[in-house]
């Protein structure tokens, strides 16, 4: 990101020849204990009197979510919980769509809300933020998420989509203070990605129609990549048994580029920037990326992400995969290696120890 250095935090143990699968939880259990096994002791045993709130920041396309849901499965849904934003929305939108639930919502919003506006014109602005685009307001928002939070007391909390405005940052910065319910560490988590590698990962992803599961046609198969000779194209059967071989397809909206959400990369970048420079609040810096001419000191090669091409025809008519390493371009221009969602893991519980005072 210019205007901003993420040090790289390498991954390498000494001695560790062995390579991991990291598409599967048990390969990925086993990578995490090799890298990482005292420093997830220590915040293990942490977790069992103690939380946390960390507020993942980053670009559109960043890895967010993944990055969460990986710590999340290091140490348990009883220890740790990912909250998404916007699936807390969409579930408060559900559950006011019935008398029984919009009344429980606006009774929370009674006893809690302190703002501008109306509780009625707060839920109001949920149900029509679909049709008519109106944006939830900030002081209902805090509010909802702390009617989340409400749910998991003692719990360590991942937030992923707040704050997502300049405007949100004082809200989350001082949330527990304003709340007064939240009395343990909350920091920052802050991501830095080349604006090439959210392009690739747009252009390329398809999803299942039947379980919704995301993938990339480059960057992130299946096992069984198929070769459409009507329309002369490659494309992924989704490896989820229930689906019956189900065809991926483009996820709507990603053919258009960054140019359709170049607005909100460049107010997510300000936001990264903004959470930064804000003194008093620990922050933990996670790089996307490393140089290729550094790559091999700090990563092992199967922790860097690959690209996939393909060539079709043959006696068998069979297609043919071939994989190598992807080398892009970051956004000051220098040639670098995209890390896989494990590898930036191991750098945020490498720092998450350190933040906690472990």
């Amino acid at each position: 990101m210019k205007g901003l250095e993420f040090t790289i935090i390498g991954t390498k143990v000494k001695g560790l020849d062995e390579e991991f699968d990291l598409n599967s939880p048990k390969g990925r259990r086993e990578y995490f204990k090799a890298k990482l096994g005292d420093e997830i002791d220590h915040i293990s045993k942490y977790l069992e009197k103690g939380s946390f709130i960390a507020y993942f920041l980053g670009k559109k396309g960043s890895g967010k979510g993944t990055y969460a849901k990986l710590v999340e499965e290091i140490f348990g849904e009883d220890k740790i919980v990912h909250c998404s934003i916007g699936d807390i929305v969409r579930s408060v939108h559900k559950e006011i769509e019935t008398s029984d639930g919009k009344q429980r919502v606006m009774n929370y919003l009674n006893l809690r809300y302190r703002g501008y506006i109306s509780v009625q014109e707060g839920i109001e602005s949920i149900l029509n933020r679909s049709q008519e685009r109106v944006s939830v307001p900030d002081q209902i928002l805090l509010t909802l998420i702390e009617r989340e939070f409400d749910k998991y007391r003692g719990k360590a909390i991942l937030i992923d989509g707040f704050p997502r405005t300049l405007d949100q940052v004082s809200y989350s910065l001082f949330f527990r203070d304003l709340m007064g319910y939240r009395n343990d560490p909350d920091f920052f988590a802050l991501i830095d990605i080349p604006e090439t590698v959210i392009e690739e990962r747009m252009k390329y992803r398809v999803v299942c129609p039947i379980c919704q599961t995301s993938r990339n046609l480059k960057l992130n198969i299946t096992s069984k990549v198929r070769y459409d000779e009507e329309k002369k194209k490659f494309y992924l059967e989704c490896d989820n048994p229930t689906c019956e071989g189900a065809r991926m397809v483009v996820k709507e909206g990603d053919g258009a580029g960054l140019g359709a959400i170049r607005e909100r990369l460049s107010n997510d970048e300000e936001l990264v920037k903004t959470a930064f420079k804000l003194y008093g609040v620990p922050k933990i810096l996670l790089r996307n990326h490393v140089p290729v001419i550094e790559a091999k000191k700090y990563f092992d090669d199967y922790e860097l992400t690959s690209e996939f091409t393909y060539e079709w025809g043959g006696k068998k008519k069979k297609v043919k995969v071939i994989k190598r390493l992807w080398i892009v371009k970051d956004d000051k221009g220098v040639e670098v290696y995209s890390l896989l969602a494990p590898a930036v893991v191991v750098s945020f519980i490498k720092q998450l120890k350190e933040v906690l005072g472990l």
